[in-house]
């Protein structure tokens, strides 16, 4: 039976046994092991040269050395070396496996602690969520009733108090200042505004995926602030609000607090304030700076689908499932006036006409309609379409409205003959989801399965953007329009202008 040696794997010419781990080595090899490091190699116990215990084995016959061994010292120098390699070669194997063992145990204690903060982030970030959904939000106003006389409950136990003498006269004052200032801008073409061919000419500029949650991906709304056109307003499935900086690219505050998805959003003109609306019943007004709740208004018993601001800004006009349109003060949290829509279906979206005193209305039945504010009453119906109406936009002159519908058409009514004159039809299947006309009136944007730029009076398409990579959902036009702003369900807002 052959022996070999622990440490260097060849038949030793001494063989002695270690008592610690019963291994065999060569006692040349082993001595010089223990002499400069004091313990057995193979299990690391104290050991001693007395200690080792020599094994009998029959002699080996080794081949007689060469005749040519003229320089013996060189001859053992090299046997000296090679001893050396077979120690350092077994430590650096036992060097090796406890590296081995010491990084497993690390990878292992690195994947549980990356486990538990995950589970703690996704933890902190579900309070969070819900405390900002049900704490007391300070400063919310109440509505109250201010004319017993006039209240009549309304929809959500909200109260409606009337529209007051003093609340017509200022609509009326609001409505003649305008028609005026808006007869007089409308003689010539604002300075400043881009021209058609620089429409065609415009680029993506920028594009923002970070906006929202992307674990629940899609933007809904969109607005831009009109005394600071860098300030971009956005509503998302995540059920928060976004106020972005296109300028610094930087998110300048996230506005919690809806218990459901932000499907209607508006920029204050002249304060750093915003409303939303959403499937939840509520429209809540926020105070940027604070990112929190001022005024919270229940006027529906069902989701919301229409907001539109009164040009004086202190009102707001809103749309619901529940068949009713309100007019609300955001300044007090009253609800003043709620109407039924005689037909009995839900109402789909809203917009106020330049003027403030009348405004439109989208239906799921297909009607477009005109309300008289003061009046609270149905003054004109404009059908056609076909399918749930899903935008309609005043133009700024104040003479046409485009409207659009399920039916991948945009139609264009003139105010004063109370008719269609434009009927722009879209490819068959195209989702129109808004539409925008920019502050001059002169170009009109459509957002739906792409984003189209049209030159009004003669309807012509400009330009068409198709970097979305699903539908889009949000229009507006900057300042002058200098730029275009679009949102999308692929979490997205993009900026498009001339580089």
């Amino acid at each position: 039976m052959a022996l070999y040696c622990a440490i260097s794997n060849e038949v030793p010419e001494i063989p002695v046994v270690s008592p610690s781990s019963g291994a065999v080595f060569e006692r040349r090899i082993i001595e010089k092991y223990i002499i400069e490091n004091g313990v057995d190699p193979i299990c690391g116990k104290e050991l001693s040269v007395e200690d080792l215990i020599e094994i009998k084995t029959p002699p080996i016959v080794k081949p007689k050395p060469p005749s040519a061994t003229s320089i013996p010292a060189t001859l053992k120098s090299m046997q000296d070396e090679w001893d050396a390699l077979m120690l350092h070669t077994f430590t650096q194997r036992q060097q090796l496996q406890t590296a081995r063992q010491e990084l497993s145990h690390a990878l292992y204690q690195h994947d549980a602690a990356c486990r538990v903060i995950a589970r703690l982030t996704k933890e902190v970030t579900a309070a969070r969520e819900a405390l900002a959904t049900l704490k007391p939000q300070a400063g919310i106003v109440a509505p109250q009733p201010t004319h017993a006389a006039e209240a009549a409950a309304g929809p959500g136990g909200a109260v409606a108090i009337g529209m007051s003498a003093e609340v017509v006269s200022r609509l009326q004052e609001r409505a003649t200042a305008l028609t005026q200032e808006r007869k007089r801008r409308g003689r010539t073409v604002p300075e400043g505004l881009v021209t058609p061919e620089q429409i065609r000419s415009f680029l993506t500029l920028a594009s923002h995926p970070g906006l929202h949650s992307a674990s629940v991906p899609g933007i809904l709304a969109l607005d831009i602030n009109p005394s600071d056109h860098s300030r971009i307003l956005t509503g998302g499935n995540d059920r928060n609000a976004t106020v972005f900086n296109k300028d610094t690219e930087q998110v300048v505050a996230i506005l919690k607090g809806h218990t459901k998805k932000v499907t209607r959003v508006i920029y204050h003109p002249d304060e750093d304030t915003v409303i939303t609306a959403s499937p939840d019943h509520t429209i809540r007004v926020w105070n940027v700076p604070t990112s929190q709740t001022t005024v919270l208004l229940r006027s529906h018993d069902g989701p919301v689908t229409g907001l539109s601001l009164h040009p004086t800004g202190d009102y707001v006009l809103s749309t619901s499932t529940d068949q009713h349109w309100a007019f609300s003060d955001i300044r007090t949290g009253a609800l003043l006036t709620k109407v039924s829509d005689s037909s009995g279906v839900s109402l789909t979206t809203a917009q106020f006409h330049p003027d403030g005193l009348i405004f439109g209305t989208g239906t799921e039945n297909s009607q477009v309609k005109i309300w008289d504010l003061k009046e609270q009453s149905n003054v004109a119906n404009f059908p056609g379409h076909v399918g749930p109406v899903t935008s309609i936009s005043f133009s700024e002159n104040g003479y046409y409205l485009a409207t659009a519908a399920e039916d991948s058409c945009v139609k264009l009514w003139d105010l004063r003959k109370l008719k269609n004159f434009k009927t722009i039809q879209l490819e068959e299947g195209y989702a129109i989801k808004e539409l925008c006309f920019d502050g001059s009136g002169t170009y009109l944007g459509v957002a739906g399965t792409d984003v189209r730029v049209y030159l009004c009076r003669q309807w012509q398409e400009l330009k068409v953007f198709n970097e979305h990579t699903a539908s889009a959902t949000g229009l507006r036009f900057g300042h002058h329009a200098h730029y275009l702003a679009s949102t999308s369900m692929d979490r997205t807002l993009k900026i498009y202008g001339i580089e």
